[in-house]
């Protein structure tokens, strides 16, 4: 029945059940839908309903005095819906088709609601007449959002089909110094010894466990994988065929895959360098090879492993780690699956802490209007957000240029100022396009950053 229902308005739904069980009418009326529309903060329904005048709690004490004649003493824990919210659920879903939108959303849902009200008498609509609420002027405020919603859809300008040119054409230009570059050189003296000539995963992740002193070996070993089990199963493996399944390169293709996601898992975790943590990780992300089939025989469970790595990463609270995901969760909020330039920006504004943040607020830009210009300009996706929410390509080219940016002047994290920075050299984004719609210019932006810094510096003289 809620297949098609966006995460939000699931938890208009859940809330309206939750509603009626505490009214113990257990059932859910289409007061207990609105309760739950209004008690969803998170979405444009309830602020207009607010807006216009109504209030939770009173509301709440309104429907609990309402239905007192059929409330039951005893605990139910079937909660049925009433013939009016069965209604509102089936033309919600109607709506949603009529407009072309593939998913239902708490728009729909209250739409519904009005048209049924206006069709039938019942008693939401003397609520409405209670609070005043034209419900006329919501009414077309919906119909437009819905047909924004069909217009714009999924569709993301900043998803191209030729991706940026990087100018890390080979594996070894990214893994040249630190960490990585030690465990390269291990890995890459094994090779003689197993007469190969290609090195691939099983050669990385050997080296890594070799380094018996370092936080990460300690991690696998308390996981059940240490230097002696994985090489015992090493030597039991008698072909590299699970390495290859492209033509032969310096590195076999899982490695070269694994070693790029290494790559973009530090990104994304806020390290201007590549350790070997981020080697582990972009493994389990690759899910290929023969390193990652030892670990599979080994019992390893992908996302408990993972977790167990980026626990101590959380910890020491990255910028970058912190501002990506407010971004997911800012694009989530507006239904869409896909992280653009635009909610890097919103992420930099709601770290708050940052210079980043610092350098947009001294120029008069708050998350509220952000985030209003980035609706405005992309308006909200039809994607169902349980789904993998990926990075744009332009957002990609940005962690790049940050990355960049940091290892330029000896940085060991991607910082807010990174980002921001980054954003202004992509004059085709649609953060940048946000920004300027609220009046903001790039030579501001790194003025504020340059001032930034030279306030830090007097400060710490």
């Amino acid at each position: 029945m809620f297949e098609r229902f966006t995460e939000k308005a699931i938890n208009v739904i859940s809330t309206a059940q939750k509603e009626a069980a505490d009214s113990m009418t257990y059932k859910i009326y289409p007061e207990h839908i609105l309760l739950g529309i209004l008690e969803t903060k998170s979405n444009i329904c309830s602020r207009l309903l607010i807006h216009a005048g109504m209030e939770v709690d009173s509301f709440r004490k309104q429907v609990f005095d309402k239905y007192k004649d059929v409330q039951h003493k005893f605990k139910h824990t079937n909660i049925a819906f009433s013939e009016y919210s069965q209604k509102i659920i089936k033309l919600a879903s109607e709506l949603a088709k009529k407009k072309s939108n593939s998913y239902i959303t708490p728009e729909h849902i209250l739409l519904a609601l009005i048209i049924i009200c206006e069709n039938f008498e019942n008693e939401v609509k003397n609520d409405f007449q209670k609070y005043n609420i034209d419900i006329e002027k919501i009414k077309q405020t919906l119909l437009k959002l819905v047909e924004k919603r069909n217009k714009k859809g999924d569709f993301h300008p900043e998803l191209i089909n030729q991706r940026d040119k990087s100018e890390y054409s080979t594996v070894q230009s990214i893994f040249k110094e630190g960490e990585a570059k030690d465990i390269l050189d291990r890995a890459v003296a094994k090779l003689t010894a197993s007469h190969y000539e290609i090195l691939g995963t099983e050669q990385i992740v050997q080296s890594i466990l070799e380094d018996q002193n370092s936080d990460l070996s300690r991690l696998l070993n308390e996981s059940g994988i240490n230097l002696e089990n994985y090489t015992g199963k090493l030597q039991e493996v008698s072909s590299r065929q699970a390495e290859f399944e492209e033509k032969q390169i310096i590195f076999t293709p899982n490695a070269f895959k694994t070693m790029l996601l290494a790559f973009e898992t530090a990104k994304e975790l806020g390290s201007a360098n590549v350790k070997p943590e981020h080697i582990i990780l972009g493994m389990l992300k690759a899910k290929s090879g023969i390193a990652y089939n030892i670990f599979k025989e080994l019992k390893i469970e992908d996302d408990e492993l993972a977790h167990k790595i980026i626990k101590p990463i959380e910890k020491q609270m990255p910028e970058t780690l912190t501002i990506l995901r407010l971004a997911k969760r800012e694009a989530q909020s507006m239904n869409r699956n896909i992280v653009g330039s635009e909610f890097i920006l919103l992420g930099i504004i709601g770290e708050a802490a940052g210079i980043g943040a610092r350098v947009l607020s001294q120029l008069g830009v708050t998350i509220k209007d952000a985030r209003i210009e980035v609706e405005r300009v992309l308006g909200y996706g039809n994607s169902y957000t349980y789904g993998e929410v990926v990075f744009s390509d332009r957002a990609k080219k940005i962690l790049e240029i940050a990355w960049e940016k940091a290892k330029k002047h000896k940085n060991t994290k991607i910082a807010s100022e990174n980002l921001l920075w980054a954003i202004t050299q992509t004059p085709d984004s649609v953060a940048m396009q946000v920004l300027a719609n609220l009046g903001v210019d790039v030579l501001e932006i790194n003025q504020g950053i340059i001032k930034e810094f030279k306030s830090l510096e007097k400060n710490e003289q």
